[in-house]
């Protein structure tokens, strides 16, 4: 997606400059999207869910370690790969620090939100769209204060304050969404 955004523009620095970290952004956005549907649906599907009821182990522990390998898996290699993307889309230097700790706060904060949307949806047959639907307004503030925190540094602003939102969020998101995912696939598989 990156490569037909910088050749879709046409390769003029500024323009690229310009749209970099939304592109990024995206990209990491579409690419934890596109998981989502089976992040569970394979484990309900072999009975490894109604497993993970009855383990000694509390259910929202192995809903948390199941998002962290979805963000390891979806995520992780492009944040790795952000800054030869950003030199692709010719990203300014002084932005790509912003950018990799907003994608570094931004992203798990979207695969545990995803997680709640997956474990509500677990029980549905093709809810590939539904899960869209539903993920896609919660993905919308951390979009916008991701890319809007690599947006205020490119102007001379502070990007902090962005950046604490998101570092927030993230607290709440990894003490709740496991819990309120737990909770979602026993009421499903109940």
């Amino acid at each position: 997606m990156v490569v037909l955004f910088a050749l879709g523009l046409g390769g003029e620095p500024q323009a690229l400059a310009k749209v970099a970290p939304a592109v990024l952004w995206l990209a990491v956005l579409l690419a934890g999207l596109l998981a989502l549907d089976s992040l569970f649906r394979g484990d309900a599907e072999d009975g490894s869910l109604e497993q993970w009821m009855l383990a000694p182990v509390p259910l929202a522990w192995l809903v948390a370690v199941r998002t962290a390998v979805h963000w390891a898996t979806t995520a992780l290699p492009l944040l790795l790969a952000t800054p030869l993307l950003g030199e692709l889309l010719y990203l300014p230097r002084a932005q790509l620090p912003v950018l990799m700790v907003s994608l570094a706060l931004g992203t798990p904060l979207l695969s545990l939100l995803g997680a709640v949307v997956a474990a509500l949806t677990v029980g549905m047959r093709r809810s590939g769209v539904l899960v869209a639907l539903l993920a896609l307004p919660l993905y919308v503030p951390v979009l916008v204060f991701g890319a809007g925190s690599v947006a205020a540094a490119a102007q001379g602003l502070d990007p902090v304050g962005a950046l604490l939102l998101l570092a927030a969020g993230l607290a709440v998101a990894v003490v709740l969404a496991p819990l309120a995912a737990a909770a979602a696939i026993r009421i499903a598989l109940s």
